[in-house]
């Protein structure tokens, strides 16, 4: 059995703390079954991640006893975490419901994306492609993500209803009003509209739910001895991934991942907190968000809203 780390941790949390994540909990939960009353075939979009984990917690508040409405929705780009991959699979065992992956090396084997070269390449944007064929394919109408409005600015402009066109892109310009809680997923044939629950949350509170909830993670969100390398000023996890040579080196380091995704792309930080409790006092103290670990950020000063704009989650 692989090593999760099980959030058995003491609640230090005020009246007014907890109130507040019901009010975000509620809120979320509403969203889903929006979603399940307005769409005919919708899915969540699932990264592994402690967002998207969180997503899952919510759909069995929103939907238990019953079956999700929706299908889980991996895109693996083949350099993922090895424990977040097995987290995913144990998940799924655990709560008995369909996981859908798109790959991306089948895009790269049928030609449509190619692979970057050299030292800094990464999958990571190959990933749009990936999901916009896993959305054809089968007919999705609203995809479910984790992405929050605090993670990114990009991401604080779009809305918890975001339409997407035939081709999947996002125009910033094409949002529609979202007043007094009514979310309007009137779309056209071949449309799709992605769906942010947890739009309005913020890591605190994310991880706070997380300690409230007992939520088991992926253990590369605490703290733990790994081989590193510095790159461009960034941790990363030493991988064959990465196109290491001889400029590489490798040590070992006690570090913790803010954020989970490609392994070429997502760095880590020097930690401590091997405790739920540590990393939120973590957080509170950090003056650098959980995306400021992420390379795919820092390509241009509108990169996320470039991938947006191209399909991106």
């Amino acid at each position: 059995m692989t090593e999760l780390i099980n959030s058995q941790y003491p609640i230090h949390m005020n009246k007014q703390d907890a109130d507040y994540l019901d009010q975000l909990e509620s809120e979320a939960i509403y969203i889903l079954r929006e979603v399940a009353g307005q769409f005919e075939k919708p899915a969540l979009l699932f990264s592994g991640g402690k967002d998207s984990i969180t997503l899952v917690r919510l759909a069995e508040k929103a939907f238990r006893p019953g079956k999700f409405p929706f299908p889980l929705v991996h895109i693996d780009t083949g350099h993922n975490f090895p424990e977040t991959i097995t987290y995913r699979d144990e998940m799924i065992n655990r709560i008995n419901e369909k996981l859908i992956v798109g790959y991306v090396q089948d895009s790269i084997d049928q030609g449509k994306v190619i692979e970057q070269k050299g030292k800094n390449a990464s999958r990571n944007s190959l990933q749009t492609s990936t999901l916009l064929d896993t959305i054809a394919a089968h007919g999705f109408d609203a995809c479910i993500g984790g992405a929050r409005r605090d993670e990114e600015k990009a991401r604080a402009k779009e809305r918890i209803f975001s339409v997407r066109d035939e081709f999947g892109q996002w125009d910033p310009k094409r949002q529609r009003p979202e007043l007094w809680n009514i979310y309007n997923g009137r779309i056209h044939k071949g449309e799709n509209v992605r769906v942010f629950p947890i739009s309005n949350w913020t890591e605190l509170d994310v991880w706070n739910y997380i300690r409230r909830e007992k939520i088991s993670l992926p253990s590369i969100y605490f703290a733990h001895s790994r081989e590193v390398i510095t790159r461009n000023g960034q941790i990363m996890a030493a991988a064959d991934h990465l196109n290491m040579d001889h400029l590489d080196v490798v040590s070992s380091k006690k570090v913790r991942f803010r954020t989970v995704g490609d392994m070429t792309c997502t760095a880590a930080i020097e930690s401590e907190a091997d405790q739920i409790d540590d990393i939120i006092e973590e957080i509170k103290a950090s003056k650098i968000s959980e995306r400021g670990a992420r390379m795919d950020d820092k390509v241009s000063e509108a990169a996320m809203e470039d991938r947006k704009k191209g399909g991106y989650f």
